[in-house]
């Protein structure tokens, strides 16, 4: 039956579809690898990894069931095991102890489990419906967007180029857009398809599900009687920047937004400016600030700006006119929190991995850039660029003749002409070029464009539903060294550092099935003062009483 499968009955009725799936029994074990990442389950519990039982509809009869796959993902992102090929460099009877089975599946099948989950195409609505909780449990008014390029680099796809700032090239990619609070916490994502802008997205799909999340966290009657509340605060860099598209938004909706302003050319003077104490990414940091009114796109905004020490000014624009101007420079900045998730998300969750492969076609009535219009827009540019440069050489023959006796100056009169002639033959395939480009439709739709460079995209529900494990994951590790902060000194620096210790230690299993209790026995540290942060976890986990999923057995913690 394979290595480490020691349940025989359970996976001959399973085989022979007796039973539904196989319910975790737990045997006291020592020395168990990576037992310490069940000191996440509380938090991964509380941040609503089995709400997709409520989502989703039960698997296939199997050995393995819906629970405990969602567990084992889990366990797998915070174990900072990538994908489900990797499992075959771990210990699998291990692994299995932490589900309450004999053994964690292999691959082909933990790969067939995640392909009957996303075949109910549930994902949009399983994340949806934890931001829903989290935003609510959390109060949040304050939310950040932001995109970020998952670069591809195979060939099955077509996909859009789109600039990715930390390679600095354009490169064939998918957009992810994320809503995180002001911690860096995640909340929702969106996918794009093909080059949509921020502007777009926000628009068209973050609003309307912030609209449908957020209701009831400021009453309809609380807006009424305040002219000046928004409903809540969105935060975002300049990329969707557009003074009608806030005027819009706070017409409509009565949302708030905060900005970096473009195009500022003016300085403000110095006197204006004054020092005032923010609170950054939950940092107190000292500013020297400066507020103005500005009349944009017909409303009148606020306008703040920051001076540094090198005397540049960042100018902010917000339409929230209820919070402070201090306030408003530290969500801003709080930016940055945004930016450190994503940086950490990659390296240790491996965010841009695809989990399943393939491409889905788009819908070919969608309109994209006409690759022809681009293609000539292109070479156009290359060649006046080419005939620029010729022109500055003839420029500069001209002025150097001034200069010249008669014998020189015949020979720079026929330079001088070979340079007209090659600016003018330039000029006659810009000509030819530009006649080619007016006739090219600047938008072409998707069904007009041949079938071999047709843009297509990469399967879109696995990659979802595995990104909302992942938050769920992240989430759980967050509240965990949120939870060891007060009892750990460098918390700031080595706090997730502590939990990832934790997370690969081994531990000791010991059911008591009589008591109905399941002890967690972590085993020592790196350091006495791990050992004393982990001591204080462990009491923190058990006030909370968690019980082992699909089990009777009550979680207790305990540190030798």
């Amino acid at each position: 039956m394979g290595i480490a499968t020691t349940r025989e009955s359970d996976r001959i009725a399973a085989s022979l579809g007796d039973i539904q799936e196989a319910l975790p029994i737990f045997e006291p074990a020592n020395n168990v690898c990576q037992a310490g990442v069940l000191f996440m389950l509380p938090a991964l519990l509380s941040q609503g990894l089995l709400k997709g039982k409520a989502i989703y509809h039960r698997l296939k009869k199997g050995y393995y069931g819906l629970v405990s796959t969602l567990l084992l993902l889990a366990y797998m992102s915070l174990s900072r095991i990538k994908t489900p090929e990797q499992l075959k460099t771990c210990k699998v009877g291990e692994l299995g102890k932490l589900l309450g089975l004999d053994r964690v599946p292999e691959a082909k099948c933990l790969r067939s489990k995640i392909d009957q989950i996303v075949s109910q195409g549930k994902a949009q609505e399983f994340n949806q419906s934890l931001s829903r909780e989290w935003i609510k449990e959390e109060g949040t008014l304050y939310f950040y967007i932001d995109g970020h390029v998952r670069v591809y680099h195979g060939y099955g796809a077509n996909l859009t180029k789109k600039y990715v700032s930390r390679e600095k090239l354009c490169l064939s990619g998918t957009s992810e857009f994320w809503l995180n609070n002001e911690l860096g916490l995640p909340y929702l994502v969106m996918t794009g398809e093909l080059n949509e802008k921020l502007k777009d997205i926000i628009n068209d799909k973050i609003i309307p599900a912030l609209l449908e999340d957020t209701a009831g966290l400021i009453s309809e009657e609380e807006l009424a009687n305040d002219a000046t509340r928004p409903r809540f605060t969105i935060v975002f860099d300049r990329e969707a920047y557009e003074p009608n598209f806030f005027k819009s938004l706070w017409e409509k909706h009565r949302i708030a937004v905060i900005t970096y302003r473009k195009a500022v050319k003016d300085k403000w003077a110095l006197e204006e400016f004054a020092d005032y104490k923010a609170q950054v990414i939950g940092k107190e940091v000292n500013m020297s600030l400066a507020e103005k009114r500005v009349l944009l796109s017909d409303m009148e905004m606020r306008e703040i700006r920051k001076l540094s020490d090198s005397g540049h000014q960042t100018s902010i624009v917000t339409t929230n006119e209820q919070i402070v101007i201090e306030t408003v420079a530290g969500k801003m900045f709080s930016r940055w929190s945004q930016e450190n998730f994503f940086r950490y998300m990659v390296q240790d969750y491996d965010l841009d991995r695809l989990i399943q492969y393939g491409v889905e076609t788009i819908d070919p009535q969608k309109k994209v850039v006409n690759p022809s219009y681009k293609k000539l827009s292109y070479e156009i540019k290359k060649l006046r660029e080419k005939q620029n440069r010729l022109k500055a050489k003839f420029y500069q023959i001209i002025e150097k003749n001034l200069d010249d006796d008669l014998e020189q100056m015949k020979e720079k009169i026929q330079q001088q002409a070979e340079l007209q002639e090659k600016i003018v033959s330039y000029q006659i395939q810009i000509d030819e070029k530009l006649k080619v480009r007016k006739q090219t439709s600047y938008y072409i739709e998707l069904k007009d464009m041949p079938a071999d460079k047709r843009y297509n995209k990469l399967k879109t529900e696995s990659k979802l539903f595995i990104n909302t494990i992942k938050m769920i994951a992240y989430r759980a590790e967050t509240a965990v060294a949120n939870l060891l902060i007060p009892y750990y000194k460098k918390s700031e620096n080595e706090i997730r550092m502590l939990v990832k210790e934790i997370i690969k230690s081994e531990a000791d299993l010991i059911p008591d099935y009589s008591n109905k209790t399941l002890t967690v026995r972590l085993h020592s540290l790196s350091t006495p003062r791990a050992n004393q942060a982990a001591k204080k976890l462990c009491n923190l986990l058990n006030e909370t009483e968690t019980i082992y999923p699909d089990t009777n057995l009550k979680l207790i913690y305990k540190i030798l």
